[in-house]
C-alpha cells in the first residue's frame, strides 16, 4: 500500500514522502492516527503545494535576516556599568541586556540569538555574535564603558 506521510515516522519516512508500507501497518496504524493517508493525485498536488510554500517563506525570512544583518554589520553598541577597581564589573553583561540594547536601537533581536561565550565581567570592547538565521550570523561590537 502507497501512503504519502504527513508526519515524520520513525522507521518508516519523513513528511511529505510517499512510502510502501504493508497493508495492516497503513490501515491500523497509520491512516487511523492522522499519520499518513493514501497516496493519491490530490493528496501528492497538495503536499507538493505546501512544499512550495515553505521553501517561499524559508527564502523570504532568510532575504530579512541578511538585510538585518546588513543594517547591524559594523555597529558599534554602548553599554554603561558600575565598576569595580581593575576594571572589574559589578555584575556582568548578559545576552539579554545586549538585546534589550540592541531593541533600544531598532532592531528587534530576541536574547536567544546573542551568543556569548561567558558573560562580559570586565570593562573593555567585546565581539559579539547574533544569529539571525540558521545561515546568517553578524558580528556586533559592544563597548562596555565605566558608569560615571
Amino acid at each position: 500500500m502507497k501512503v504519502l506521510l504527513k508526519q515524520d515516522v520513525k522507521n518508516v519516512g519523513k513528511k511529505g514522502q510517499i512510502v510502501e508500507v504493508k497493508e495492516g501497518f497503513g490501515r491500523n496504524f497509520l491512516l487511523p492516527n492522522g499519520l499518513a493517508v493514501e497516496a493519491s493525485g490530490g493528496a501528492v498536488r497538495q503536499v507538493e503545494e505546501e512544499k512550495k510554500a515553505l521553501e517561499r517563506r524559508k527564502a523570504r525570512e532568510k532575504a530579512e535576516a541578511e538585510e538585518l544583518g546588513r543594517k547591524l554589520a559594523g555597529l558599534t553598541l554602548d553599554l554603561k556599568h558600575k565598576a569595580g577597581s581593575e576594571n572589574h564589573l559589578f555584575g556582568s553583561v548578559t545576552n539579554a541586556e545586549i538585546a534589550e540594547g540592541l531593541a533600544k536601537r531598532g532592531f528587534p533581536i530576541d536574547k536567544r540569538q546573542v551568543h556569548l561565550a561567558e558573560p562580559i565581567r570586565f570593562l573593555g570592547r567585546y565581539p559579539v555574535q547574533v544569529k539571525l538565521h540558521p545561515e546568517v550570523s553578524v558580528s556586533v561590537a559592544v563597548v562596555v564603558e565605566k558608569q560615571g
